[in-house]
């Protein structure tokens, strides 16, 4: 962890904590003070490099200020899921889209990840140990192969028709997280666009140095957030009309 520290360079150094559950996961909460929180279950699975990765993720959502609201985010769903009178339909609809910002934020700290273990097979190796539940130096580790798991990526990413298109969107919306296959994707096409290796070179802003570029990076953000709800609601449309295409079809026949 002090060398993930070294390397992400946060402001302070936050406190780690192990918790005993075999359920695989890592998590960064708080409000003024975030704490990490690795998994026992984490520790069992993953090797120390891809423990690297999963710390430099942490630490990422606790550098770019996304603990509160996934703090929020985490709260309303235990009260959601406990039946609580406040989560009525306008704190649900607000459920929605913090979960969906929670989703965009886990393919950012992805990046964080990323730049702590400086190779893309750790990172997408932890990915897919974590995906598939292959232990550390277990018997199975001779029987995965991260290029199917990257061709299964590609496939879930572009393959399947209109209806395939929209059950995918409708399978993420009650999640906290993307599926792995589309964080392997994201990650790659984070890479093959050259951003990685720029901030590897070191050409990026340092603390303190003025960033010009951050209401460029908000109107880009919002622009993107439209697009994809506007595709979102194209691809829901285009799904209904052959839907009832195919059954006045079948009606008729």
């Amino acid at each position: 962890y002090k060398d993930v520290c070294k390397t992400l360079d946060p402001k302070e150094e936050y406190d780690l904590f192990i918790s005993q559950t075999p359920i695989v996961n890592a998590g960064a909460y708080g409000m003024d003070k975030p704490i990490i929180i690795l998994n026992s279950g984490t520790l069992w699975l993953l090797n120390d490099d891809e423990i690297s990765f999963i710390l430099g993720h942490e630490l990422g959502h606790i550098m770019s200020d996304h603990v509160l609201y996934r703090t929020m985010t985490v709260l309303l769903i235990q009260l959601a899921e406990m039946g609580f009178p406040v989560v009525g339909l306008a704190a649900r609809a607000v459920l929605v889209a913090l979960l969906e910002w929670y989703r965009k934020s886990e393919l950012s700290s992805d990046r964080a990840g990323l730049l702590t273990v400086q190779d893309p097979e750790i990172a997408m190796n932890a990915m897919l140990k974590m995906a598939g539940g292959i232990p550390n130096g277990g018997k199975w580790d001779s029987e995965y192969s991260l290029d199917e798991f990257i061709a299964q990526a590609e496939e879930y990413k572009t393959g399947g028709d209109v209806a395939d298109q929209v059950y995918k969107v409708l399978n993420l919306m009650a999640t906290t997280h993307p599926f792995y296959v589309l964080r392997v994707s994201e990650i790659r096409d984070w890479i093959e666009g050259g951003d990685y290796d720029r901030i590897i070179r070191g050409e990026y802003a340092r603390r303190g140095e003025p960033d010009p570029a951050y209401q460029e990076d908000l109107k880009e953000a919002a622009s993107a957030y439209a697009d994809g709800a506007k595709d979102f609601l194209d691809t829901m449309t285009d799904a209904a009309k052959r839907a009832g295409s195919d059954f006045m079809s079948g009606f008729r026949r």
